[in-house]
């Protein structure tokens, strides 16, 4: 039996997912794609909300060393512009956080500081600015560091992540259990909640990672129905960008999908812009959050009319930039072109002689060459996702107005 939190007791309720700005709220005309989120209580790390009704967030981690600060904060650039809401530096010595305050000035994102044993440098890191601190408190001595790192965390406006991992579960734990199981992990993540609880700290986060999925996911179950924190997703150690993108997809998704999650992070052995882009990926496959253009593509077969795989590399090359919300397809033939265009925003469909179908918002519009499919298709998108930025800004102006008056009348 896992072990509930005193501040939570009984079954995870179910609220409907939240959309995105501009999406229909409540269960969709297709139901079989809606996803209702486990309700879980909201805390902030820095400016980004985590849990209850906010976005599924996406965060990464830099792969520099912290005191360099001037690598760190290049690579903090470099995650932010590709989507990361949220970054975590690690912070092993005073090196590390000495650095600290000239990171955080400079981030774009929020920064959560990553500590282990020592209840030092989680003190030098709230001070320091950072908005999260990623520690197990019962790992950092006596119950009176523990206080100290509860009143930096409280008197800087820091939150918290509790991080079980299944490969440094405590020793008492693998000996009553054997080896690392769903239920050591969730009596970890519960015995470190408590000790917070019990210092009246409510701020954090938990995850039970493993390198295991099956593991993995039954423990983010198991603590899913016991509490009510947000949960931080992550496949730990998941591998090399192949690899660990397909255990990430498989584990994150799946939890993702039960309604399971909070914010994620996905583990690879590569440039940490890459866990951004696969981690948003995930989201957008599950149609949980959309950033930039989905592209829609076949594999191509001997019926393409063009190079769809040359084709979709050099687009995607090319629309980096673009964070507007689109979806995009390209296929080779008649065989299934049409029917996917009708669904998409800008569609291409391969035809016979070199002259192809080019879709706007699912309807046939006009031919397109061989030789200008690239240079065409992009400046398409790249009008489109203007006409909807300048449709949203529109939108959110007559919007503040609307709001604007009503006060203007009260206070005259």
């Amino acid at each position: 039996m896992f072990r509930l939190s005193r501040r939570r007791r009984g079954r995870s309720a179910a609220v409907p997912h939240v959309p995105e700005p501009g999406q229909r709220s409540g269960m969709s005309i297709r139901p079989y794609r809606d996803i209702e989120r486990r309700r879980s209580r909201q805390i902030r790390v820095g400016t980004v909300a985590v849990g209850g009704d906010a976005p599924i967030t996406v965060q990464t981690m830099t792969n520099t060393l912290t005191a360099d600060a001037a690598a760190t904060i290049a690579q903090i650039r470099q995650v932010a512009e590709a989507g990361a809401d949220i970054v975590r530096v690690s912070c092993p010595d005073e090196d590390s956080t000495a650095a600290l305050p000239e990171i955080v000035r400079a981030s774009p994102i929020p920064i959560v500081a990553d500590i282990h044993f020592h209840y030092k440098r989680a003190i030098e890191a709230a001070e320091a600015g950072a908005a999260c601190l990623r520690i197990n408190p019962g790992n950092i001595g006596s119950a009176e560091r523990v206080r100290e790192v509860v009143k930096a965390a409280k008197d800087h406006g820091c939150s918290m992540r509790i991080g079980v991992n299944a490969g440094s579960l405590e020793r008492d734990l693998l000996e009553r259990y054997g080896e690392p199981c769903p239920e050591a992990m969730v009596e970890s993540a519960l015995d470190h909640a408590r000790i917070l609880e019990d210092n009246d700290f409510f701020e954090f986060k938990i995850s039970v990672k493993a390198s295991d999925v099956f593991l993995a996911v039954a423990a983010y179950q198991g603590l899913a129905e016991a509490c009510d924190y947000p949960l931080h997703l992550g496949i730990t150690e998941a591998g090399g960008l192949r690899t660990g993108t397909v255990k990430s997809s498989i584990g994150i998704g799946s939890l993702l999908w039960a309604g399971i999650g909070d914010t994620i992070r996905v583990s690879l052995s590569a440039d940490p812009v890459e866990e951004v882009k696969v981690g948003f990926d995930i989201l957008k496959s599950l149609n949980l959050r959309h950033r930039g253009v989905n592209v829609i593509s076949c594999p191509s077969c001997a019926r393409q009319q063009f190079e769809v795989i040359k084709t979709v590399e050099l687009l995607e090359s090319r629309l980096g930039h673009i964070t507007t919300p689109m979806t995009v397809s390209v296929i080779g033939c008649v065989v299934n072109g049409p029917g996917e265009a009708r669904e998409t925003d800008i569609g291409l469909t391969g035809g016979g002689h070199g002259t192809h179908m080019v879709y706007l918002s699912g309807v046939p519009h006009h031919r397109l060459k061989d030789e200008n499919i690239v240079d065409h298709l992009v400046g398409l998108i790249e009008r489109k996702a203007a006409e909807i930025e300048a449709a949203r800004a529109a939108a959110d102006g007559a919007s503040r107005e609307a709001h604007a008056q009503p006060r203007a009348a009260a206070a005259s």
